[in-house]
């Protein structure tokens, strides 16, 4: 094998990564857009209270989605880096 070029396993251990982070990242958007959801149909809000609310909960969801999705692969380059 040559140095610098990764193994069948390597990259197929690189597909299944990518793939987690990006199922769990849209999966906490969905969460925390449902928890804004729910908060404006449970206050019974309505009109812009009710949009800013799910705006800012699109916001929220879209940031922490990101946040999953850069972690979960920063951390994968970090142990593959090591070695493990």
């Amino acid at each position: 094998m040559d140095m610098g070029r990764e193994s069948r396993w390597e990259k197929d251990a690189m597909t299944v990564e990518i793939v987690f982070a990006l199922v769990t990242a849209v999966a906490l958007a969905a969460v925390v857009f449902v928890a804004a959801l729910t908060l404006a149909l449970v206050c019974d809000l309505s009109g812009s209270a009710k949009k800013g609310v799910l705006t800012g909960g699109t916001w929220l969801g879209a940031t922490a989605g990101m946040w999953r999705l850069v972690r979960v692969l920063r951390r994968f380059d970090e142990q593959r880096r090591k070695g493990r």
